[in-house]
């Protein structure tokens, strides 16, 4: 059965959903990294760029938003052909200084500021409201053409002549009067907002969603039969006025999460291998805007020919890297280096057997294909952070690459630094090094430590630190016998 669990009383705010026993999403919501897609501002266009057709445009928050002329509110009021609108230039449309109502679509994620629209969109249960939209759309999963024409048909009737409406699947289920007692609705939150944004002296926040309650609706929509689990009283009740389906309320000592087991797939989602159950794995590297997944047969040797064993580790593996790319949350351009198929057909059924699994995904994903190399491409939208840029940090040893200087490197830099330093009117030098850069320095029995010494007329005396890092630093020059005292303090 389907299932929905959510850990609500904390800072850290999860849900976790399960399909058929499995976990299939992860949603997780830290103060620090919060989204703000969904958020409106009222800000000011700090500089336009001609040649990225876009502008930028301070919200008050700490990095400028990136606005392109395409989601402009003035470009798509402009009653001017769509081929002539797309000739000029965005300083045609916007100027700087010039203050806009912005909405935020897309978090900011590394150097990157956030990615706004200036087409402001007020989600009801079954509208979309935009008041500068011009357009009426219908969601794709309503199938019916006839149904679908008619919601069209009615939208151009309700709405005014600037704005633009989208029709939720959810609407079919009600009345045209119910449709407009909405659209009422959202049209006073806009005024609302309208009165708050002209009384701001500066770019500031004008409305804020609260991005975790809406996934769980709208997580909760999409659920038509199951159950949800949740670890709040007042989010029970919440959740109960806006679904029919059971939500139940765990009360048990144990976190919620470890009760259902969903901490371990946590921190499956944050290690850089993931087995899968015949022995062969996937590796995971990460980057800002790239992520590669490497497959790999591991202990799988199969029982029959190469190309069977190939075949079903490659199936597996889609399935599984699917899956995985739900739970982190990967966004951007994604490569998955399958182990090499010779035969083209292996290739399509792969292909179709990730087009399956990816179907699960909420997120828009395009499937590019295959390369002449074997790689299949495929891009995966990205509004936040993925889950590793979440819950972790850059590592201060390494600086996030994953590796360190060796101990080897190290110390044949502090023997190159000492050479520039012979022939100096000192006995000695005093240097604080790891143990294991000193000993690299020294070699058996201080053979090279006494062999620099005479080349560069210098006693080293080391101190040590222990660290995870091998490191050294010159920390003096002067008389042997007082820099000998110093080590033998600091020892």
């Amino acid at each position: 059965m389907d299932k929905i669990v959510v850990n609500y009383v904390a800072r850290e705010r999860r849900f976790a959903r399960f399909k058929n026993n499995r976990v299939e999403k992860l949603f997780i919501d830290q103060p620090k990294h919060r989204s703000s897609v969904g958020n409106i501002y009222m800000g000011t266009v700090a500089k336009v760029m001609p040649g990225l057709n876009a502008a930028f445009v301070e919200i008050g928050e700490e990095e400028s938003g990136f606005l392109h002329r395409d989601k402009l509110a003035s470009y798509i009021q402009s009653n001017e052909e769509k081929l002539v609108k797309d000739k000029r230039s965005i300083s045609s449309y916007v100027h700087q200084g010039e203050k806009l109502l912005v909405q935020i679509e897309k978090d900011a994620t590394g150097t990157k500021g956030p990615r706004l629209s200036g087409l402001i969109e007020f989600s009801g249960d079954s509208l979309i409201y935009m008041p500068n939209g011009r357009y009426v759309a219908v969601s794709k999963k309503i199938e019916d053409s006839a149904a679908r024409e008619k919601c069209r048909q009615f939208g151009y009737r309700l709405k005014e002549e600037n704005e633009g409406l989208i029709f939720r699947t959810s609407s079919q289920k009600k009345q045209e009067a119910e449709l407009i007692e909405e659209l009422e609705k959202l049209r006073m939150e806009y005024r609302d907002i309208l009165r708050t944004a002209e009384a701001l002296k500066k770019p500031g926040k004008v409305f804020e969603v609260d991005s975790f309650i809406v996934e769980i609706l709208e997580e909760i929509k999409d659920l038509k039969e199951g159950e949800v689990v949740v670890d709040d009283l007042n989010l029970k009740n919440l959740l109960q006025q806006s679904s029919s389906l059971p939500i139940h309320l765990h009360t048990g000592k144990e976190n919620i999460f470890a009760a259902y087991k969903i901490e371990a797939e946590i921190d499956k989602a944050l290690k850089r291998i993931v087995w899968l159950e015949n022995g062969a794995y996937l590796i995971f590297d990460e980057a800002e805007a790239l992520t590669v997944i490497d497959v790999n047969t591991g202990k799988y040797i199969g029982k029959q020919d190469r190309s069977d064993t190939v075949l079903k580790t490659n199936k597996w593996a889609a399935e599984e890297a699917a899956r995985q790319i739900r739970l982190r949350d990967i966004g951007g351009m994604i490569l998955i280096d399958f182990i090499d198929m010779k035969e083209e057909s292996d290739r399509k059924h792969i292909l179709a057997k990730m087009e399956a699994a990816l179907k699960e995904d909420d997120r828009r994903t395009n499937l590019v294909g295959f390369t002449p190399l074997g790689i299949l491409q495929l891009t995966r939208k990205k509004t936040k952070p993925a889950i590793s840029e979440s819950l972790t940090e850059r590592c201060t040893v390494c600086e996030g690459t994953g590796r360190v200087l060796s101990g080897e490197t190290i110390a044949f830099r502090l023997e190159r630094e000492l050479w520039e330093h012979r022939g100096q009117d000192h006995e000695a030098v005093l240097v604080e090094t790891t143990p294991e850069v000193a000993g690299v320095f020294s070699g058996e029995n201080e053979i090279h430590k006494k062999r620099i010494e005479d080349s560069i007329g210098l006693e080293v005396i080391f101190t040590f630190k222990d660290t995870c890092k091998p490191f050294y630093e010159i920390r003096q020059f002067g008389n042997a016998e007082e820099l000998k005292k110093k080590q033998a303090r600091e020892k």
